[in-house]
């Protein structure tokens, strides 16, 4: 069931804003389709990565996973675009639970804009869970 996580209950899901240095993380039910930040998990390396995310999904408890994967405005792939997809497989892999992707190209500018740039450059944080939370309302409104 890849795409398809729906049940005839709601679904619990956490959203994945995938990035090299950190991932934006947010939480949301496909009952309310709403999102809710809920912070960044720093990157120093692959199992400290790891760590952090499983001790979110125990905490959590999702029903499935949400990956953004960026792409150029053409939808061409781009320098983050194979790393994003494989970051999913390896969440699909370790935690054995369905993984969607959804296209994410403009979710970091949308919340950049929103904060304004000063506020933007001063807490990156914000704008990475913030486009988490885009991620997953795009997967919303998707109907997946």
């Amino acid at each position: 069931m890849r795409d398809g996580m729906h049940t005839s209950k709601p679904s619990l899901l956490l959203a994945f804003d995938f990035g090299l240095k950190r991932i934006g993380v947010a939480f949301g039910n496909t009952l309310t389709k709403t999102a809710t930040p809920v912070g960044v998990i720093e990157a120093e390396d692959e199992k400290t990565r790891f760590d952090r995310i499983a001790a979110i999904i125990r905490e959590w408890q999702p029903e499935g996973l949400v990956v953004g994967v960026p792409r150029h405005d053409d939808g061409e792939p781009n320098s983050m675009t194979a790393r994003c997809e494989r970051f999913a497989r390896q969440l699909e892999g370790r935690f054995g639970m369905a993984c969607a992707q959804v296209d994410e190209r403009y979710t970091s500018a949308i919340i950049e804009s929103c904060l304004g740039g000063d506020e933007a450059r001063r807490n990156k944080g914000k704008v990475d869970s913030g486009s988490a939370c885009l991620i997953l309302e795009q997967y919303f409104l998707e109907g997946r």
